[in-house]
């Protein structure tokens, strides 16, 4: 396995207008692997992943594709190698499933083929992993948000890309459809090679799911690493004003996080 980053942001320094998020941030996130971003709310994890997707332009620093600068890459040459999930997407009234998933093709076609057989066999793939095809002809507004939200990364799959960004990708979803959303990133990533980076707030899901964790605090790298390495009480207390406790999952044996009190209420 490669030990270039796929994706890398060099001491970037990420703001929205006047507010700054970030100062000098440095991530790496490992060739082939699950990271997933955690952090308290309002630390900068989406922030960060519409840096490395290219949505947001560091102020400073750059963010590089496999040692590319992203800044420097043709719109659909991104989008050929890097998806993005956005944290919430409205979809054009009246549109229907399968015609959504299907704009996740868009950049692979060319001027003179704007359909075709591989595209159709996509779209059909990702409707089946995401468990929608039964939906191809419904309208999207008419689905429940846990439809919805599997629509939506039925649509990322279709735009087939090896590095894949979701942002929250089990909101809305009950407990078995977000495991379902998982294990099928897990599958991706196991069978197909593809990087995955994922935000998350479930810290048990994270250590479960994740090979990699990257932890935000106030726009600050806490901690990288293996879960067994990162996920520590100590840092529970300074990341998350939780006080808790660490043990070993029974079942996966990753470290599980048994939540005891939070920090910041007033005793």
């Amino acid at each position: 396995m490669t030990t270039t980053p796929a994706l890398h942001a060099q001491s970037v320094t990420l703001s929205y207008e006047a507010r700054q998020v970030a100062e000098d941030l440095t991530v790496e996130i490992p060739h082939g692997r699950i990271t997933a971003i955690i952090g308290p709310n309002a630390c900068g994890k989406s922030t960060l992943l519409r840096a490395l997707s290219r949505l947001l332009a560091p102020r400073a620093g750059q963010v590089l594709l496999h040692g590319e600068d992203v800044r420097k890459l043709a719109p659909k040459d991104l989008a050929r190698k890097l998806g993005l999930l956005p944290q919430s997407s409205v979809a054009p009234f009246g549109i229907t499933v399968a015609e959504l998933v299907g704009r996740g093709r868009f950049p692979h076609q060319r001027m003179l083929q704007q359909w075709s057989a591989d595209d159709e066999d996509a779209v059909r793939r990702a409707m089946r992993a995401t468990g929608v095809t039964d939906l191809a002809e419904r309208a999207v507004e008419e689905l429940s948000g846990g439809q919805r939200q599997r629509v939506w990364i039925a649509m990322l799959l279709a735009q087939d890309t090896p590095v894949m960004l979701l942002d929250e990708p089990t909101t809305y979803l009950d407990i078995a459809h977000q495991l379902d959303v998982l294990e099928l990133c897990r599958q991706l990533n196991r069978d197909e090679g593809r990087t995955m980076v994922l935000v998350l707030h479930d810290l048990n899901q994270a250590a479960r799911y994740a090979d990699h964790l990257v932890v935000l605090k106030d726009g600050v790298l806490a901690a990288a690493g293996r879960p067994s390495d990162v996920l520590t009480e100590d840092l529970l207390g300074d990341v998350f004003g939780l006080t808790a406790k660490v043990l070993l999952d029974p079942v996966f044996g990753m470290p599980m996080v048994i939540p005891i009190a939070s920090m910041t209420q007033p005793g």
